[in-house]
């Protein structure tokens, strides 16, 4: 039973990952029937409605990941993916924060919030790329506030995302 459990989970994933969310939400369902605590499926198919924009649906999904299962990877990326799409970006801000930037390469705030907004516009490069700016020249600048965004991308973005891999790599050459 775990197995099959296993199996169709990995199937569910690389639904989702080709953005078959109908499908990927389907045989999250199916495991879900099998094993309503299955930490890989809650947050498999929380990720399948915060990409349809089902986000109140995605926020109950999230809230049945029992107590002992909320560290889970994958659960952190679902809830993390939530909070951004629960927070969106208002993109016409990009291009004046992109002056300030242009104005002010050490205005870090600027950055960090031009980050946030290129992240928004899904350029995960640029996005990375400026914060990756902000921490080799000021580590610790307002709590570390560049590298916790950053953190918090690769848990949205998932472990195993190019993106999230090739930042990983940039960030511990800083580091």
């Amino acid at each position: 039973m775990a197995e099959e459990i296993a199996a169709a989970v990995a199937e569910a994933t690389a639904a989702l990952e080709q953005k078959d969310y109908q499908t990927a939400a389907q045989i999250f369902v199916e495991v879900l029937q099998a094993d309503r605590e299955n930490a890989a499926a809650l947050a498999g198919l929380a990720k399948c409605q915060i990409e349809t924009g089902d986000l109140q649906n995605a926020k109950a999904t999230l809230a049945l990941v029992p107590p002992a299962k909320k560290s889970d990877p994958a659960v952190k990326s679902a809830e993390a993916a939530l909070d951004l799409a629960l927070n969106p970006v208002d993109l016409s801000e990009a291009a004046q924060l992109q002056k300030a930037v242009d104005m002010d390469p050490d205005d870090f705030q600027a950055r960090v919030d031009l980050a946030v907004a290129l992240n928004g516009t899904g350029d995960r490069t640029s996005a990375t790329d400026h914060l990756i700016y902000v921490i080799k020249k000021k580590r610790d600048w307002n709590e570390e506030a560049a590298r916790k965004q950053l953190v918090k991308f690769f848990e949205a973005w998932g472990p195993k995302d190019e993106f999230t891999l090739a930042g990983r790599r940039k960030l511990s050459t800083v580091l």
